[in-house]
């Protein structure tokens, strides 16, 4: 029987010298911080504003993203209320508003001005009757199509989507105007200005319009969207 002296320990095995390393590898620390330094003293506040700023475009864009989405197809959830292009009142409703232009085409030779104008109007019947089934709208008995204003997410395109683009450009047409008057309030004569516009001011202002939401927001923020003296 082997004495216990002649078995190599575990130790051995498991803690080598340092003669018997290769060599060893340097270590290095890494250090995270959430925040830039700002080496020079700068205000944190201007951090903390583009900071804002770029929040608030992060948010307009990804709602604008999501509004131009393809809305899925319609599906009847709605009581009294089905598909348009599975409709028969809206199948029918069409035939008799083509009918009624075809009738009127007779009356006129085919070359002629009326005719070509009758005919364009033909088309263009058929392109929209075609659309409102394509983009999935929801008819009643009476095969007019219904707008779902309730929220819903599929009904989207609808109602929801040509609002936020209503007030979009609204609220545009707006910022610019306000931008416009504020630049020339300290004009020699700023009456001659809104009378003869600035072309050159007025179409500078307009193209920085369109980021008008994030424009107000950061004015919001640093007290200059509402006049002190109101």
């Amino acid at each position: 029987m082997a004495s216990l002296s002649s078995i190599p320990t575990l130790s051995k095995f498991l803690s080598p010298t340092p003669e018997a390393l290769p060599f060893s590898k340097p270590r290095f620390t890494i250090s995270c911080s959430s925040l830039p330094q700002h080496p020079h003293g700068e205000d944190d506040s201007s951090v903390t504003s583009s900071l804002k700023t770029f929040s608030a475009a992060l948010a307009l864009s990804s709602l604008l993203l999501s509004s131009a989405a393809t809305p899925p197809p319609a599906v009847a959830d709605i009581a009294g209320l089905t598909p348009c292009k599975e409709s028969k009142a809206f199948a029918k409703r069409e035939k008799q508003s083509i009918k009624k232009l075809e009738s009127s085409l007779k009356k006129y030779a085919p070359d002629s001005a009326p005719a070509l104008a009758i005919n364009a109007t033909i088309e263009k019947t058929k392109r929209r009757f075609e659309n409102y089934g394509k983009f999935g709208l929801l008819c009643g008995s009476d095969g007019l199509p219904h707008l779902i204003v309730s929220g819903d997410q599929r009904h989207w395109g609808e109602f929801i989507t040509p609002g936020i683009l209503f007030l979009y450009i609204a609220g545009w047409i707006g910022w610019v105007g306000r931008s416009y008057l504020i630049a020339i309030r300290d004009d020699k004569k700023p009456t001659m200005k809104e009378i003869i516009i600035d072309v050159p001011l007025a179409t500078r202002l307009l193209w920085r319009g369109f980021i008008w939401p994030v424009a107000a927001y950061r004015e919001l923020v640093i007290g200059e969207l509402i006049a002190k003296d109101v």
